[in-house]
């Protein structure tokens, strides 16, 4: 390499051919990588200032090297050692034109020790380069797939594998519990990520991934990789338990017998590459009841109750069955919620029973007190599904009357009562609200009730900035769990903070 001019031509070649075989990238690659160690070795040894260009025959191996002055106009010279006015360049050539240039050859290069070094560096910079970039254009569409390689080392914990045209790195937390690997190791693992970096491209794995397991029951289980089975959702406590739904396009083919094989052989299969995580397999439902009861197995479910608004499910238990419902460490229900995604709430008989009784006597005494009626009218209210005064208020007085009892005239007085209730109510809730110096601006925040604003001024939150600054969370709590769904929370959230980027355009402006 070290006198690379001196070189048989036809060797130069070879010897582009052989690199690119070697590092699997393409010889043209390597040429052009090998051009500008040359153009960067004759401008060493001409001028920097220069600019000298070096081409390497494609066929013959023969290397030009040459400066290129371009031709410009007149008054726009800015280098007058790469530039040339058109009026002189016409001197040297008749056709000379703007934008062209007069290109004088340069005589080769005998290469030095110093400039031999410097064009190898660049030469196997190049390379290297490409070989980065070639390993990245592999493996950046694999994102998703599993990978099998086998542990080139291990550094503090994190296993370094070879993929056999790059490395990988699968990081600590990205192992699964108490297992250790050692060099030599074959192993295989979840291609979650490839990053360029300046260091060349980082491909980092994980077996802890939920998708690493559907991809192992992918492998294991024609119907799934043919399409006739899909995997809707997978939860996982690696190296623990974990739960996948899976639902068929078929029929006739039972997706949790398919998933489990004969005798349990494609299910053991997957189990023996998680170190032993066992695995509950769920029927998919597009009912959302009956997949949370079939997510919660193998505990029983007696009733189920939802709330599509805030995400949120009731499950009833019978007594003896609640700790296994929960699971040990909460993590049946955990994983049930994560395959489901919806918050579960577990509770017994009993407690369900404890808890519609005390519901029941809050909303009676909550009609009694705002309706002025007697507990027997207000039990009734509560039973036919009444949860609040504007439900009494609002609803068709048909709903009134088919209440067994009810004739037109106690519907038509209930609603009286109930609308003169929420009105008064309104105008105290407004008075608090003006007391407390919420300001009217946060009042016109489309879906906050006076209640709303008055729960918020007792918790400090009187302002714009205030109320920008809570978390969807923090919002519901405490205007009360069941008064915003999630997404009604984040939109107020984001309405308010609306006047922020309207201000930071405005200073930009």
């Amino acid at each position: 390499m070290e006198h690379v001019a001196a070189l048989p031509r036809p060797e130069l070649l070879q010897i582009a051919d052989l690199v690119a075989r070697d590092k699997g990238i393409d010889k043209e690659e390597v040429l052009i990588a090998m051009e500008q160690a040359i153009q960067k070795a004759g401008r060493s040894k001409y001028g920097a200032e220069h600019d000298v260009r070096a081409f390497i025959d494609r066929k013959t191996g023969e290397i030009k090297l040459m400066r290129y002055i371009e031709i410009v106009e007149d008054d726009a010279v800015e280098n007058e050692v790469t530039q040339l006015p058109l009026s002189q360049a016409k001197k040297k050539k008749a056709d000379a034109e703007v934008g062209s240039f007069i290109v004088d050859p340069l005589p080769p290069i005998d290469f030095g020790r110093i400039a031999a070094q410097t064009a190898k560096q660049v030469i196997v910079q190049k390379v290297r380069d490409a070989e980065r970039q070639r390993q990245f254009d592999e493996f950046k569409d694999k994102v998703g797939e599993i990978a099998n390689g086998v542990v080139k080392r291990v550094e503090v914990g994190n296993v370094v594998v070879d993929l056999g045209r790059a490395e990988a790195l699968l990081r600590r937390d990205e192992l699964i519990a108490r297992e250790t690997f050692r060099p030599g190791d074959r192993i295989r693992a979840y291609i979650v990520d490839v990053r360029p970096e300046p260091r060349g491209p980082q491909i980092f794995l994980s077996r802890t991934h939920p998708e690493f397991m559907a991809r192992l029951f992918t492998q294991e289980v024609p119907e799934i990789y043919d399409s006739i089975i899909e995997i809707k959702s997978v939860a996982r406590d690696p190296g623990s338990r974990a739960k996948i739904a899976v639902y068929s396009k078929d029929s006739s083919i039972d997706p949790v017998g398919a998933c489990v094989g004969m005798r349990g052989s494609r299910v053991q299969a997957v189990v023996g590459e998680l170190q032993g995580e066992k695995i509950d397999i769920i029927q998919w439902s597009p009912d959302s009841a009956t997949f949370i009861v079939n997510a919660l197995a193998p505990a029983e479910v007696i009733k189920v109750v939802l709330d599509e608004e805030t995400n949120r499910i009731e499950v009833v238990v019978p007594d003896d069955q609640l700790s296994l419902a929960i699971g040990r460490r909460g993590q049946n229900v955990r994983l049930a919620s994560q395959l489901t995604g919806w918050y579960i709430d577990i509770m017994t008989e009993k407690e369900e029973a404890e808890t519609r009784q005390n519901e029941i006597k809050q909303r009676s005494q909550m009609f009694i007190d705002a309706l002025d009626v007697d507990d027997v009218i207000a039990h009734l209210l509560v039973t036919e599904g009444f949860s609040s005064v504007e439900d009494v208020a609002y609803v068709a007085l048909d709903d009134l009357t088919d209440i067994e009892g009810f004739d037109e005239e106690i519907a038509a007085e209930l609603q009286n009562r109930a609308k003169t209730y929420l009105e008064k109510k309104l105008i105290a809730d407004e008075a608090a609200r003006k007391e407390m110096g919420v300001a009217d601006e946060l009042a016109e925040i489309a879906g906050l009730t006076s209640s709303m604003l008055v729960a918020l001024g007792e918790k400090g939150v009187k302002t714009l900035d205030d109320f920008a600054d809570l978390a969807s969370d923090e919002l519901i709590e405490i205007v009360g769990d069941k008064a915003l769904s999630e997404e009604q929370a984040n939109n107020m959230i984001m309405k308010a903070r609306e006047h922020w980027f309207a201000d930071e355009e405005t200073a930009t402006v």
